[in-house]
């Protein structure tokens, strides 16, 4: 009996703690499936979404996404033979089974236990929901039972289409990005919606190994690999044989092997990769804390205006190239003439004389094979890398020679750099940072750039002496040689431009021509302290930067000898044409979260603060304005510019002429160094 009693105690027992625990499994369970309803809703998932950038207008720019590139995209949006492609390579019964595979399960181990590669065991809803819920790059068997769990309960929740939707929008294809639509812009630059066969099968082998399969770096492995995903959908029926061919034969003809496979950030579609680049510094300066201009989906509305930025773009990529044409050309005939000419020479009298130092053979051989390299048997070894499937060869040599052949052109590269303002906002209308934007060329020169202004510098403190009244544009002033003597007692002797000397001319004339002695004697007339006070003041510089920045009183600021960024002496012109009052150059006008609400408005903050300012925000007075504008006029209309007319005449869309005045000043530095 006593027996009896203990047995039945202890099967209790183990019935009450076997309870228990099913008991608690079975809560964690169902406590796990509710916070699937809970969070993860097909059409409201929060996920990482880039920050648009618009124009003034409304008009896209680009969007930021760094190295995490995600677009969304609804299934029914999406050509048939993308989600072909993706079942026929992942998934070949998706729509039958319930959320695993126990065949494909079984053929994972085996190739496991045996070291073969037999297939992969998961389902494409295994796979999202390893993505969703666990960490993928964990490899065990804990792992992989939670991975199942989870696809077993994603089958409960959701269809097969909402399941298939999720993982074509979270999933990571390589290159930075997440999702087919964001994958299709990187690797093709258009969207999702236009995807062909070879290209849905080129997306769909990056899932196994996006770096392996990248077909920027590795044309031939994506190749082959993509022929074999193309016959698969062949023998399931989804397309003919001609199409499958006809796919992949215009694929690789279109097929762009000059770009580079970077982060998606740099390959991003961008109408105006410097004023973009410009608005996310500024904004890197602005948002801080959890939220991420990268993730964050905000909307920015910026001022500048597309159809100006495609304008500017156009006129400086054109006189870039011609001045880097001319200046290769140039130096190309000097080399020629060096090579035929003096070489010789220098050899015959070093073996006359016995003066090894002074032969340069050396260099003419050097010179001569580099060329031959770039121009000749660089683009055959470029061409046979890629058709030989040699990617070693085209990492280890090409791209060494390619670079040392960058570092050398670097150096006798010409560039430029504009910014437009609009005068009466200081909207930036229009950047052009450089030449070609790229991951080795992102110094933004109008906006970082310190250069010697030149004579650009000269109506500003013109500026001060119609302020001063001291002179008026009518004062003559003798341009004859002097020498002037700095504060030390020591000459200063400044020559024209020409070596020309006139002799009295009125204060307008000097100005609009030019002319250094003339506006040395003006210079001298209102001031060193007077003149740099004024210009500092247009120009918007802060005292804590004057010292590194040349503004020393003496006669060499009259003549430009200090430095100043592009955009400041733009923002000193805008005032000059705003009537005297202060401009402050400005991107970013408002910036909205992901539901529309403005979280920043630097707008009106610098509109407080102009306003804050009082009499003070008018740095000249309107009068003062006035009369340099008419300068400048003239400056266009009959001085260094030079042009035909200062006022420019255009046609509007219904062909009515109209005209628009200019007004400006050129300037250029010691040896043309720098041209304004």
């Amino acid at each position: 009996m006593e027996k009896i009693r203990k047995s039945t105690v202890i099967l209790f027992s183990i019935l009450f703690f076997a309870a228990a625990f099913m008991g608690s499994f079975l809560g964690w369970g169902l406590s796990e499936t509710q916070n699937i309803k809970n969070s993860e809703f097909i059409t409201t998932f929060d996920t990482a979404l880039p920050t648009k950038l618009l124009d003034i207008n409304g008009e896209l720019i680009t969007e930021f996404a760094s190295d995490e590139k995600r677009e969304i995209i609804s299934l029914n949006k999406l050509p048939p033979h993308m989600i072909d492609a993706l079942l026929t390579r992942e998934d070949r019964i998706f729509y039958s089974h319930k959320g695993f595979s126990f065949k494909a399960v079984m053929r994972a181990v085996i190739g496991k236990l045996t070291g073969r590669s037999l297939g992969g065991g998961s389902t494409l809803t295994q796979q999202i929901a390893g993505t969703l819920y666990c960490d993928r790059t964990e490899m065990s068997i804990m792992r992989k039972i939670r991975e199942l769990w989870w696809a077993i309960q994603m089958e409960r929740r959701y269809s097969k289409n909402e399941i298939l939707e999720l993982y074509l929008n979270k999933i990571y294809f390589g290159g930075g990005t997440y999702g087919v639509n964001a994958a299709s812009k990187y690797y093709f630059g258009h969207s999702a919606e236009e995807i062909t066969p070879a290209e849905a099968a080129i997306l769909v082998i990056q899932l196994s190994n996006p770096a392996f399969y990248n077909p920027f770096d590795h044309p031939n492995r994506a190749m082959e690999r993509q022929k074999d995903v193309l016959s698969a959908m062949v023998k399931a029926g989804y397309i003919t044989q001609a199409e499958s061919d006809e796919s992949f034969d215009n694929f690789w003809a279109d097929f762009d092997y000059t770009r580079t496979s970077s982060s998606a950030y740099l390959m991003r579609d961008d109408k105006a990769p410097w004023f973009s680049e410009y608005v996310r510094r500024e904004l890197g300066n602005l948002i801080y804390g959890s939220q991420s201009i990268y993730t964050s989906g905000f909307t920015v509305n910026t001022t500048l205006n597309l159809s100006h930025q495609l304008a500017a773009q156009e006129v400086m990529d054109k006189y870039i190239k011609e001045g880097n044409l001319r200046y290769q050309k140039e130096h190309s005939s000097r080399s020629d003439m060096a090579f035929n000419t003096y070489i010789p020479m220098t050899e015959l009298i070093a073996l006359l004389f016995n003066l090894p130092g002074i032969k340069v053979s050396e260099q003419r051989t050097e010179a001569v094979a580099n060329a031959t390299y770039l121009n000749e048997v660089n683009p055959v070894l470029d061409i046979f890398s890629l058709m030989c499937g040699l990617d070693n060869l085209k990492v280890s040599v090409i791209n060494r020679a390619n670079a040392k052949t960058k570092k050398e052109n670097e150096k006798t590269t010409i560039e430029g750099t504009m910014i437009s303002l609009e005068n009466e906002t200081g909207y930036i209308t229009a950047l052009v940072g450089g030449s070609k934007f790229d991951q080795e060329n992102q110094f933004i020169r109008a906006t970082q750039a310190k250069l010697q202004p030149g004579s650009t510098f000269k109506p500003l403190y013109y500026t001060e002496a119609i302020n001063s009244r001291k002179f008026t544009p009518t004062s003559i002033i003798s341009d004859t040689p002097v020498v002037f003597h700095t504060a030390d007692g020591k000459p200063y002797i400044p020559q024209n431009f020409r070596g020309e000397w006139i002799g009295n001319v009125p204060l307008y004339y000097a100005l609009t021509h030019s002319m250094n002695v003339p506006s040395l004697k003006v210079l001298d007339g209102i001031g060193f302290e007077a003149a740099i006070n004024r210009a500092v003041s247009l120009l918007g510089i802060t005292k804590e930067e004057l010292p590194t920045r040349g503004f020393v009183p003496g006669y060499p600021i009259g003549l430009g000898v200090c430095s100043v960024r592009p955009v400041e002496l733009a923002r000193a012109y805008s005032v000059i044409a705003s009537g005297g009052k202060a401009v402050t150059p400005m991107a970013i006008r408002t910036v909205e979260d992901r539901n529309g609400n403005v979280i920043l408005n630097p707008e009106r903050d610098i509109r407080q603060a102009q306003q804050a300012k009082g009499e003070a925000a008018q740095i000249i007075s309107p009068q003062t304005a006035f009369v340099m504008t008419k300068l400048l006029e003239q400056t266009v209309q009959s001085g260094t510019l030079g042009v035909q007319s200062w006022k420019f005449t255009y046609r509007n869309d219904n062909g009515v002429k109209y005209t628009m005045p200019a007004a400006g000043k050129t300037g250029t530095t010691q040896n043309w160094a720098d041209a304004w």
